[in-house]
């Protein structure tokens, strides 16, 4: 089921683009097309999500399979052996029904669809590096593990263009007692082609990462300085000098509607911060303690799913919402 067939550039095909010098591919194919949504987002300036299913160790990652219609989430375990690398299962939910083993030993964190739908890309701290798992049989396939020979520190999260252009972050969070190589830096990185290029190396403790609906703006979660990052994003996947979006305490994983609005978790507080694409708050959704991640899905994907608990005790939360949004 895990069996990795090394160093690859993205296998799964790209979905075709039409890229004009200031439009470069925006969101996921078939997620956000129709025109920009009228509605509002939120019915409510506080709103609180409801525990859908719960039981699990330390959930995060969640992303929405639209056929047949599943949640995956990473289910990480507690640190073992001489490393101290913390195990992962990647899990697939269909409540009420009970959660099965989707891929075995993923050593994930992060989850995202590739474009063509047939791959899930995930942020792999047991490599680390970034894989993509088969969903017909969860075969393996690593697309990057080091930067200019120097292996990554674990990476956390990741988002994918509707070209196949991967931007991941890798904080230090589950690097475990493995040597530290990149010379004390974080950072977010670029995989184009299978070429790996530096993004940041500045951010201290990256985390969530997400691209605007347009392509344009590639925001950043910097965890250890509780701010939320934009980068301006050329048509080539390149990217400009980045301002300070937003702040959110502890920003951990992060989605966005077809508006563009952004839904940051805070760890720290257990809620969703909702902004504006100008950076304008809208409000929040509480969740559980210790919240990690959120993505859009049901059939109309207008239910947020959100990770949340305590470790032994990590659950799925939702709300119905008003725009759709990301699968991941």
């Amino acid at each position: 089921m895990t069996a990795v067939t090394g160093i690859a550039g993205l296998l799964f095909a790209a979905v075709p683009a039409v890229a004009v010098p200031d439009s470069p591919p925006g969101a996921p194919p078939g997620v956000c097309e129709g025109g920009v949504p009228t509605e509002p987002p939120l019915p409510g300036a506080a709103l609180s999500a409801a525990r859908v299913q719960g039981g699990f160790t330390f959930l995060e990652g969640p992303v929405w399979v639209a056929d047949p219609g599943y949640l995956l989430v990473s289910d990480l375990g507690a640190a073992t052996g001489a490393q101290q690398v913390q195990p992962s299962t990647i899990r697939r939910l269909a409540p009420p029904a009970p959660a099965e083993t989707f891929v075995v030993a993923s050593g994930s964190n992060g989850l995202a669809l590739s474009p063509d739908g047939l791959q899930i890309v995930a942020a792999t701290h047991d490599n680390r590096g970034v894989s993509a798992f088969r969903r017909s049989d969860g075969g393996r396939t690593v697309l990057a593990t080091r930067f200019q020979g120097r292996a990554f520190n674990s990476p956390n999260d990741v988002t994918i263009r509707a070209d196949g252009v991967v931007y991941f972050t890798d904080p230090n969070f589950q690097r475990g007692r493995r040597s530290d190589e990149m010379g004390g830096r974080t950072g977010v990185f670029r995989i184009v082609n299978g070429q790996v290029t530096l993004v940041d190396d500045t951010v201290r403790q990256p985390n969530g990462i997400a691209l605007s609906p347009d392509g344009r703006t590639l925001y950043v979660g910097a965890y250890a300085e509780n701010r939320i990052y934009a980068y301006a994003v050329e048509p080539d996947g390149s990217t400009g000098a980045r301002t300070v979006f937003a702040t959110v305490a502890g920003p951990d994983g992060v989605t966005v509607d077809c508006s563009g609005n952004l839904y940051w978790v805070s760890h720290s507080e257990g809620r969703v911060h909702v902004f504006s694409p100008s950076g304008a708050t809208l409000g929040t959704i509480a969740s559980g303690s210790e919240a990690t991640n959120a993505a859009f899905g049901g059939a109309d994907r207008r239910t947020l799913y959100i990770t949340a608990g305590r470790t032994g005790d990590y659950a799925v939360y939702a709300i119905r919402l008003g725009i759709p949004g990301y699968p991941y």
